[in-house]
């Protein structure tokens, strides 16, 4: 009845309660149901989900082998049922053979008693080992097992209030199986490797606080890296967040908001920040005891990460914090751990990004993987790109996957360059001069030869030339030239036309007019 393996199985339920009905059934478990319920937690319950007319045995065994987590509910009387202990004996076998989760939760009973067969649970097991020869030594080596698994004891958490008790086992539940489903999204393109990379420079379990940062070029798949890395991993913390969208959220709200969210997400109640000292203040206090993950997204301005993890005292032991950004300047300024620089999909992985998106299976186009060749050429490895045009052209016919590759020759798609140009308006007016000179002349050429002509413009260089290179907008090889992603230099050129729209040409010329002039002065 049961598959070989966990990754074959096929989950009809996220839990599965075992009990034992007159101990529990209109009590503990009726409100641990109830609160399942509540948060859309796809349970099974016998007397509530068992279908009419089906035995009951083959219906709840199969109902185990479609759980992601069983819930075993032992209680003093527990063991008076021999359905139970054979309930309980297919759990452990589950969880051994196919890795299911088991949680035990002992209710009004010892873990002690339930191990060692003593007490009232013993005396109840003793009557079943009488009756069952055949039986009690399997069953005494699943109790045994179950109850060294680390469960919840009622009677010793927050008072023995049943109703905070069953929150926090909620709480846990909601986060494993949020957990079962992290697995490395096999759709994502290219990112086993990167995310593998990305989880050894975190060094999970090795003690302290250690902040990673990703950065790169805008739409370079920054996002999407980390939030795999986070989805993998956040089963080893006690709280894990995600704050995304800062510069977008910061600009909007304010940064307390962000505050507001972290300690609201991590501590599980609602909590209002009435200024950003004051959430610096109950974000170290709160949680430099506790082991957290959160993901910073999008940061842009050193003052958010001021905000949100300002210092490495601010969070317990093994916490780890990711950070995602364009500037490498905020992750320096932080004393990051680690930067990752992003890194651009390869042509192959390229290719099966861009055909998940644009390749139509109903209407295949013949000459597609010639015009997909082309269109991932031009992307140059960048996700975003491949994405926008893939799904732009997946029910264009050939003729219109060729006026498009004409048109990004002159025009480049609006959606790309959106994302690109929010590193460019962040620039001072100096630093935007800076970036387009190279964008229009100097891609190529010595970076000493164009300091100079830049000194003689009064751009004062050094400093704009490092913010560029910061912000991920040009890079130097290793010829001591200048480079720049192709759709960021596309880009470039697209802010320039755009200063003269009725004669794009007018101010390239002009720029270039002047160039030539104080090059023949300092020739």
């Amino acid at each position: 009845m049961a598959s070989s393996s966990s990754s074959s199985r096929s989950f009809k339920y996220d839990v599965f309660l075992s009990f034992r009905g007159e101990d529990t059934r209109k009590s503990f478990v009726d409100h641990l149901h109830t609160a399942l319920q509540q948060r859309l937690i796809r349970t099974y319950k016998d007397d509530i989900t068992l279908p009419r007319g089906e035995s009951v045995g083959p219906a709840l065994l199969k109902a185990i082998d479609e759980s992601t987590i069983a819930v075993v509910i032992f209680s003093k009387n527990f063991a008076v049922s021999s359905w139970c202990l054979d309930e309980l004996l297919y759990i452990m076998k589950c969880r051994e053979e196919m890795e299911l989760t088991v949680i035990p939760v002992f209710y009004d009973v010892d873990p002690s008693d339930v191990r060692k067969q003593i007490g009232e649970f013993g005396k109840a097991f003793a009557k079943q080992e009488t009756e069952n020869v055949t039986k009690a030594e399997l069953w005494r080596r699943a109790l045994v097992a179950a109850s060294n698994i680390s469960g919840w004891e009622p009677k010793n958490v927050s008072n023995g209030y049943e109703a905070a008790v069953i929150q926090n086992i909620i709480d846990v539940i909601s986060d494993k199986l949020l957990s079962s489903n992290s697995d490395i999204d096999e759709e994502l393109v290219g990112m086993t490797d990167r995310v593998k990379d990305l989880i050894s420079r975190l060094e999970i379990g090795t003690g302290g606080l250690r902040i990673v940062g990703i950065w790169g070029v805008g739409g370079g798949g920054k996002t999407t890296l980390a939030t795999s890395v986070y989805m993998k991993i956040n089963d080893h913390f006690q709280g894990h967040c995600i704050v995304d969208n800062i510069r977008e959220e910061s600009s909007k709200h304010g940064r307390t908001t962000l505050q507001a969210k972290i300690l609201s997400t991590l501590l599980k109640t609602e909590v209002r920040v009435q200024s950003e000292e004051e959430g610096k203040c109950l974000i170290k206090s709160r949680l430099c005891h506790s082991n957290v993950l959160i993901l910073l997204d999008d940061v842009d301005d050193c003052k958010q990460l001021e905000a949100l993890a300002g210092s490495h005292q601010w969070f317990g032991d093994g916490s780890r914090i990711i950070i995602t950004t364009r500037d490498e300047h905020v992750l320096r300024t932080q004393k990051v751990d680690h930067i990752s620089p992003v890194t651009l999909l390869s042509q192959d992985e390229g290719i099966r990004l861009f055909k998940k998106h644009a390749y139509n299976e109903e209407e295949p186009l013949k000459n597609y993987g010639i015009l997909a060749l082309r269109v991932v050429s031009y992307a140059h490895g960048l996700p975003l790109a491949l994405k926008v045009l893939g799904s732009f052209l997946y029910d264009k016919d050939e003729k219109e996957w060729m006026s498009t590759l004409d048109r990004l020759k002159d025009i480049p798609d609006t959606d790309i360059v959106k994302q690109l140009k929010i590193s460019y308006d962040g620039l001072k007016k100096v630093e935007k001069e800076l970036f387009l000179d190279i964008a229009c002349f100097f891609r190529g050429h010595p970076k000493d030869n164009a300091m100079e002509i830049f000194e003689a413009c009064g751009f004062h260089p050094d400093i704009g030339i490092k913010v560029l290179i910061q912000k991920a907008l040009i890079t130097i090889d290793r010829r001591g030239k200048f480079d720049m992603h192709d759709l960021v230099q596309e880009m470039g050129h697209y802010i320039v036309r755009g200063e003269h729209p009725d004669n794009p040409k007018c101010k390239i010329s002009a720029r270039s007019d002047l160039q030539d002039r104080i090059m023949n002065d300092i020739m």
